[in-house]
Parts: structure tokens; sequence; C-alpha cells
């Protein structure tokens, strides 16, 4: 299930290679909404999507389509934990017209984006002991 959400960009991350399989670029949208407080959630890109969120800069007005993706870890110790993580599919500008600007993309989902999942198929998952 996709959803989406509108905020502007308030931090990027650099692309980190987690495994030789496995990389992923973050990013924090700052959201205002119906708190006093602005909230700052952190998303993710993986794999080729890692590239799409080049052109953005903080500040810029965003429309982020994602999906909520969680996960069962089970530490060396026993330990079990969850995580959780906003796997994105698209980021557009919000204001341009189709094709404006660096990183713009005027898709209305995940099959139509610029290169962010142009396949339609899910993102990929490690089969690793990483929590992430």
């Amino acid at each position: 299930m996709n959803m989406q959400i509108q905020g502007k960009i308030h931090a990027t991350m650099e692309a980190e290679q987690v495994t030789q399989r496995f990389r992923k670029r973050e990013f924090v949208l700052e959201l205002e909404g119906e708190s006093r407080y602005p909230q700052y959630v952190m998303f993710q890109l993986t794999g080729d999507r890692c590239d799409g969120l080049d052109g953005f800069a903080k500040g810029d007005e965003v429309k982020v389509e994602f999906s909520l993706r969680g996960r069962e870890w089970t530490s060396p110790k026993g330990e079990v934990r969850y995580f959780n993580s906003l796997e994105t599919w698209s980021v557009d500008r919000v204001g341009d017209s189709a094709g404006a600007g660096a990183g713009s993309n005027s898709a209305s989902g995940p099959s139509e984006s610029s290169g962010m999942f142009a396949d339609g198929a899910p993102p990929p998952t490690d089969d690793d002991d990483i929590p992430f």
C-alpha cells in the first residue's frame, strides 16, 4: 500500500553502501500539520533510487510517495527487535510542471517515475542479519 505526504526537505544524507548488495540514502522531511511543532520524519531510498534525490535541496517543497515497511530481527543473543522504515518510491517537486528542473518528477506512481522503481517491482530486500 503506497501513501503520499508533502513537506519540505530538511536534510539529505549521502548514499551509504550497507552491504555488497544493499545501498540506501536517507533524507528528512519537515512536516507541518496539527502539531504546533514541526515534525521531522526520516525516509529512505534504496538501490538505484538513491540517485533520485540528486537535484533537490534543503527547503524544497516535495511530495513523497512511500510504503511503510517493518521488519523483525533477532540478535545473536536472542533479543527480538522491530524496525520500521519509510521506503520511498518517488520524490516530486511541488509546483513544478512536468520535466521542469533537476530532479523533477511528475509521475503519479512508482511505475511511471523517472528511474525510481520504473518497473513497478517491490523494494529489494537483503536476507542477512542487518536490522534495517
